[in-house]
């Protein structure tokens, strides 16, 4: 199975949100089915087949998240990021402040699901592949 070295070394090539569909290949290739990144403090969990999950630490202090869901602006916010326009952080940044408190990938699917803090599916959108 894949190993947080693995994905940290796909993930260490994507230098903005322009690069996201070719890591989504590269880790979908290791073996990852399905990952959720937190917002709030940047961990992440993946999972594989047979029930395989592994996690990575924290990976800054806490942000706080947005009780409100500012779809609009977060959709704004979302297409500069993928067109290479602000740099994760940044994207970290906003996301809290749109109210969006985790994202998800499923593999199988090729949708990453954006989820605000009552755990509703606020939007989702087909990576391109």
């Amino acid at each position: 199975m894949f190993t947080i070295a693995q994905i940290q070394q796909a993930h260490s090539k994507v230098k903005s949100g322009a690069d996201f569909p070719a890591y989504i290949k590269e880790i979908k290739a290791l073996g990852v089915t399905y990952y959720e990144t937190f917002v709030a403090d940047g961990h992440t969990e993946y999972h594989g087949t047979a029930d395989y999950k592994t996690a990575t630490d924290t990976k800054y202090n806490i942000v706080p998240i947005a009780d409100r869901c500012n779809l609009e602006q977060f959709k704004t916010d979302l297409k500069a990021h993928q067109q290479g326009q602000s740099d994760y952080p940044a994207f970290i940044a906003v996301s809290a402040a749109c109210g969006i408190e985790k994202w998800a990938v499923n593999m199988e699917k090729m949708t990453c699901t954006y989820y605000d803090k009552a755990g509703n599916e606020v939007l989702v959108e087909q990576i391109p592949q």
